[in-house]
């Protein structure tokens, strides 16, 4: 399916998914700390989401088996929430999380470290991935192509000399979690699908300090890196307006690692 522009209605209910998500991810930041398991972090995004009213997108998606997908180091996205994957200093945790309100679905990820970063590098692939993020979500507006935002994004993690990962995109959010078009994180201005006001587009780099290709796990969700370099994921759920865009997902405390 397309993603289509939205009414009136749906965009009060899709605000509502994406002020939902980013309290969620707000609180799963505050609450992390070294020596959890991930699935402690899903079933805190559970009951957080449940209080708020809001209903989780990934839970059951083509299979997936918990709420949220949690991704350490290596692990570019899809991570399965489990007792036996503990959180250590160090580590780059990245959460990702959907949410439906009244049929409206919102998409957003984060990505920080755990402790003191480990070197230099590890510290600006998480920053700059995440300004590869709002250099993509600067260029949207009423008639905007996805090559535009894709070219926005490739400059900044080119310039950092990261891996960008290709094989994963963002996309067209809201009726359901995955509509077209595919929104890559590279490309080229001017060229691809057009996009409208009042749609609702995910957009989410994803890079490593090594390969830009990736691997699937033996779970057949978990992605990662494949030369297991580490990687860092970022992403918001904007509604394109006439001159710009408005980010649903935006959360306030913006953080690159947590002592």
């Amino acid at each position: 399916m397309v993603t289509k522009p939205k009414t009136k209605s749906e965009i009060i209910a899709i605000r509502e998914s994406g002020r939902m998500l980013s309290r969620v991810l707000e609180y799963l930041v505050d609450q992390v700390e070294v020596g959890m398991h991930t699935l402690e972090l899903a079933d805190i995004a559970s009951k957080e989401l449940t209080l708020l009213g809001g209903k989780p997108a990934f839970l059951g998606y083509q299979g997936f088996p918990n709420v949220l997908c949690v991704s350490l180091n290596e692990e570019v996205v899809h991570g399965i929430p489990k007792q036996d994957k503990i959180i250590k200093s160090g580590d780059i945790l990245s959460l990702d999380f959907g949410v439906q309100y009244r049929g409206m679905i919102t998409d957003a990820a984060r990505s920080i470290i755990m402790g003191q970063p480990q070197n230099k590098r590890q510290l600006e692939l998480v920053q700059y991935t995440e300004a590869a993020l709002y250099a993509g979500i600067s260029v949207v507006k009423d008639g905007i192509r996805t090559g535009d935002i894709g070219y926005a994004i490739e400059k900044v993690l080119n310039k950092h000399k990261f891996g960008i990962v290709r094989d994963l995109v963002g996309h067209g959010v809201g009726h359901y979690l995955h509509e077209d078009p595919n929104i890559p994180n590279y490309g080229r201005p001017n060229t691809g699908p057009w996009l409208k006001k009042d749609m609702t587009i995910a957009i989410e780099p994803m890079s490593t300090l090594g390969s830009e290709r990736v691997k699937v796990g033996a779970d057949d969700w978990t992605i990662s890196s494949i030369d297991n370099s580490p990687s860092a994921h970022f992403e918001h759920t904007v509604l394109i307006t006439e001159d710009g865009c408005e980010i649903l997902t935006d959360y306030e405390t913006k953080i690159y690692f947590k002592e």
